[in-house]
């Protein structure tokens, strides 16, 4: 429901990558007053390449807060065309001088969204270097009414000086791509050789002529174990499934020094690495491509919000903790989804809410809404931490009526989909050899997406 009701929030920000800076731009287009807190030096979160990793932990263990944000690896190229990521009204279009490729690099996604942030003059709600310390409810308020929210912060200037600030509203966007999520393997605390997490693997570099261990055959266990069949002796690629894909088989079968697993049953301190099937190794390094766990050290809800087996809950479509929204919401928690336009719809549904324009439904629906939500994911048989899989068009859709945005386009869905498929059949090649998709991707560059940009607009500009 829509009302005429339009009142200024101060609303706090954590994080400015795509998902704070959509939020910060739809919060201040809907007249708050809004701060954003980003604890790197500049823009663009995950998309921002930190190669300086030596002082993390490698397995990114007892810590609460990390040192490094950014998992992204030196050569890493989307999995996703560059026509369907962008946010609807600033598609990712090509620009002279730069990755003009359909799978660019990081680095050209980087760029996308400093060009979005400078288009809409972001940067100027945005302290840099400064890390949230601690975010709780203002003491003595009833829940629900009106709630208040002291944020705790401070620079990483050696003399700053931790910053107390309330606010009537805080959104959280920090991601969920950097403390690792590791698996429970006998022997591991007692192997003496390196393991470490993904998410500090940067370059192939340290692995030359070393017996490595992939643990995971996702994404980067695939693009790590491709890159390092030219600097490793041998490559161990340990899947949960021996049933792998045709892109994965034939890469396999390709390279004489890349060999596939069943799981890791043991470690052993001489360096042996056992597997379920009786078989075993001896190992120079092992690396977990393993995924990663949702955290939020710096939120102080009193239990009211928790994360249990990455089930981030109870929230009301994966943004609203009930008892708290909508004055905490959070944007960017599902996964397998196209990113940047839900991240959008999400951004502008909190907005309107903190403004007055729209209410949330009473708190007995949303609870029940959630109770269902987890009730059918169970009897799918789908695991609790992968309770924001959302993996459906659907969904998106669905979520998008909340606030009567725009539907996915037809032809964002259908190339999303054939790069999945290519990448299943091809996977040394699909980013770059896609001739299925020449009829859908005119459908898409003569959209209203792209030709928003007017009839004069040159995309290499």
């Amino acid at each position: 429901m829509v009302y005429e009701r339009n009142s200024s929030k101060k609303v706090c920000v954590i994080g400015a990558g795509p998902a704070g800076l959509v939020a910060a731009r739809e919060l201040r287009k809907e007249g708050h007053d809004v701060v954003v807190i980003e604890q790197s030096h500049d823009v663009g979160g995950q998309w921002l390449y930190n190669p300086k990793v030596e002082e993390e932990n490698p397995l990114g263990q007892d810590c609460n807060f990390l040192k490094v944000h950014s998992s992204i690896y030196a050569s890493l190229r989307l999995t996703s065309p560059r026509e369907i990521m962008g946010f609807t009204d600033f598609p990712f279009v090509v620009k002279k001088g730069r990755d003009t490729r359909r799978f660019p690099g990081h680095k050209e996604l980087f760029f996308y969204l400093q060009d979005f942030c400078e288009r809409f003059g972001l940067r100027e709600m945005i302290r840099f270097n400064t890390r949230v310390m601690n975010v709780e409810i203002l003491d003595n308020l009833v829940l629900g009414k009106d709630l208040k929210w002291v944020v705790k912060s401070k620079a990483e200037k050696a003399a700053a000086v931790v910053v107390e600030e309330v606010y009537d509203a805080v959104v959280v966007a920090t991601g969920h791509y950097s403390k690792p999520r590791l698996p429970t393997i006998k022997g591991m605390d007692a192997w003496k050789r390196k393991q470490m997490h993904s998410h500090i693997y940067r370059v192939p570099e340290p692995f030359k002529n070393e017996v490595v261990v992939v643990v995971g055959s996702s994404l980067s266990g695939q693009d790590i174990s491709m890159e390092l069949v030219n600097m490793a002796k041998e490559i161990h690629l340990s899947a949960r499934s021996l049933n792998i894909s045709q892109g994965l088989s034939q890469v396999i079968s390709k390279y004489p020094n890349l060999f596939l697993h069943p799981q890791i049953e043991s470690l052993h301190e001489d360096g042996r690495v056992s597997f379920n099937n009786g078989s075993w190794i001896i190992a120079d390094t092992i690396i977990y491509c393993t995924g990663y766990s949702y955290s939020f050290p710096f939120l102080d809800t009193k239990g009211i919000v928790v994360v249990d087996d990455d089930r981030v809950g109870p929230l009301f479509e994966h943004t609203f903790p009930p008892l708290l929204a909508p004055s905490l919401s959070f944007i960017g928690i599902p996964r397998k989804i196209i990113g940047f336009p839900f991240f959008e719809s999400q951004a502008k549904w909190i907005a309107q809410l903190l403004s007055g324009k729209r209410v949330l439904p009473s708190w007995d629906y949303m609870m029940q809404s959630i109770k269902d939500f987890y009730q059918s994911r169970d009897l799918a048989g789908i695991p609790k931490h992968s309770t924001h899989d959302v993996a459906s068009f659907e969904y998106s859709d669905k979520y998008a009526d909340y606030i009567g945005f725009a539907h996915l386009e037809e032809w964002r869905k259908e190339l999303c989909l054939s790069a999945l498929r290519n990448s299943e059949i091809n996977l040394e090649t699909y980013r770059d050899s896609y001739k299925q998709d020449e009829e859908m991707l005119q459908v898409a560059l003569n959209s209203p997406h792209f030709t928003q940009l007017g009839p004069n607009q040159d995309l290499t500009q």
